[in-house]
């Protein structure tokens, strides 16, 4: 039996605590002392396991106790298992917090996986009140381990000494296993869906390597490393979570359309499916060979006038839609549709295949955890089949047509009913809604 790897957890008290920049440094830092790092991201996010990929040099997973089956988490570590002995996990929000009802925090996967947390504390601002947000943390629960701290934004030697000594009075049995100085240097770019993606980022190696050097210097990483559990969870190959569109799927990849889950390509590999990619920013067309197209979500409204104005892409998504499923998630979805409207108010033609117009002219937040119930027989399943995932973007959807299929019957994660989401017609279907797994 192969022997199981051994994972940490970089967790927080809060967002905003410098938990994604400390994971980053830790995981190149480690590179570079010759450890061999599979990366990990709680929740649903494509942006950070986008940065987490680059400083492992390995393909990041998302673990998410809402969103997917256990025996889908099972599969996830065994692939972690595979690529690397030790994996390291960033949590997402606070430790705890996760779905009003649910159990998805950062601290259930540590007590589904055995995987031990490191809390990041930012301490501008104070100092030896640190140590009582810790014990608070550290005792909240007792059902996994907090196994060391890292103080952030720590400034000079008074500062250091302070925090140091409130947690030997208070904490004596939880590590410090370092202190990270102040630096107005270490920032990541963002925009309105949080962190711009590292694809788009141009000086990712020189930021990588900065940030290996604050940690390597701050941190002790035999230490920390030392702290790594195996994983608890009994692992084994991973099973299916989406049926693949095709025999044959075109995926559409480029800036405007990054937000992919590397795993899902994957898991339509394993089933035997064949990929092939093309750039809509390049005006390029989807394969005439592909039995299925999908355009997964991203940034269209950043690129509209120039996606406007790629005409081959319209007329090869267009032919595609006679004779093969074209599918499309959130950005995706927008562009199947008959515009997108800017936030000046400026209208874009797009491929006009759905009857819908997606507005960002006054921005409105949609965002959750959803489950879905499916409407109509597609590729993705029969009538009434469940999945979960989540929806996050500022556009407002317009429907054009009032008679068009739904694609989708939506409930949130506290199981209340929501309008239903998406559009099919003939072999166009596409929502706002980013699958995940089934139900």
């Amino acid at each position: 039996m192969k022997k199981k790897s051994s994972g940490l957890i970089i967790a927080a008290p809060a967002s905003g605590s410098g938990k994604t920049i400390i994971t980053l440094g830790l995981i190149r830092a480690l590179k570079n002392n010759g450890y061999v790092v599979a990366p990990a991201k709680v929740g649903p996010d494509y942006i950070d396991p986008s940065y987490l990929a680059a400083a492992a040099d390995m393909p990041c997973l998302n673990l998410d106790l809402w969103a997917m089956r256990l025996e889908t988490i099972a599969g996830h570590c065994f692939s972690l298992s595979k690529a690397a002995p030790l994996i390291i996990c960033e949590g997402v929000m606070g430790l705890f917090d996760g779905t009003c009802n649910g159990k998805n925090s950062t601290a259930d996967l540590s007590a589904t996986t055995g995987w031990p947390v490191i809390l990041v504390v930012d301490v501008k601002g104070q100092a030896a009140s640190a140590a009582a947000v810790i014990r608070g943390f550290a005792s909240h629960r007792d059902d996994f381990n907090l196994c060391g701290v890292i103080f952030n934004r720590v400034g000079g030697t008074k500062h250091r000494q302070s925090i140091s000594n409130a947690m030997k009075e208070t904490l004596p049995s939880i590590p410090i296993l370092g202190f990270v100085p102040k630096t107005v240097s270490m920032q990541l770019a963002d925009r309105h869906l949080g962190l711009i993606h590292a694809s788009e980022t141009g000086q990712m190696l020189e930021f990588l390597s900065a940030a290996s050097e604050l940690i390597a210097n701050s941190i002790d990483l035999g230490t920390l490393a030392n702290l790594a559990q195996e994983t608890r969870i009994e692992m084994r190959e991973k099973k299916s979570a989406l049926a693949p569109l095709g025999q044959h799927i075109a995926v559409a990849r480029d800036a405007a359309f990054a937000f992919l889950y590397d795993a899902l390509l994957q898991d339509w590999r394993n089933q035997n499916a064949e990929l092939s990619f093309f750039s809509p920013l390049a005006n390029e067309r989807p394969s005439s060979h592909a039995d299925a197209i999908y355009l997964p979500g991203g940034y269209p409204e950043l690129y509209a006038e120039q996606l406007a104005s790629n005409r081959d892409f319209h007329a090869g998504l267009q032919s595609a839609a006679s004779k093969a499923f074209v599918y499309g998630e959130c950005g995706g979805f927008m562009v199947l549709g008959k515009s997108i409207i800017d936030r000046c108010g400026k209208s874009h033609h797009m491929c006009g295949l759905l009857p819908l117009e997606s507005s960002f002219a006054d921005p409105k937040l949609h965002l959750g955890y959803r489950e879905v119930k499916s409407c109509s027989d597609t590729p993705l399943g029969s009538v009434g089949k469940r999945f979960r995932g989540h929806e996050f973007h500022y556009s407002t959807a317009i429907t054009l047509d009032p008679d068009i299929g739904k694609l989708f019957a939506c409930t949130d994660s506290a199981q209340k009913t929501l309008e239903s989401s998406g559009l099919i017609s003939n072999n166009v279907a596409g929502s706002f809604i980013h699958l995940v797994d089934e139900a």
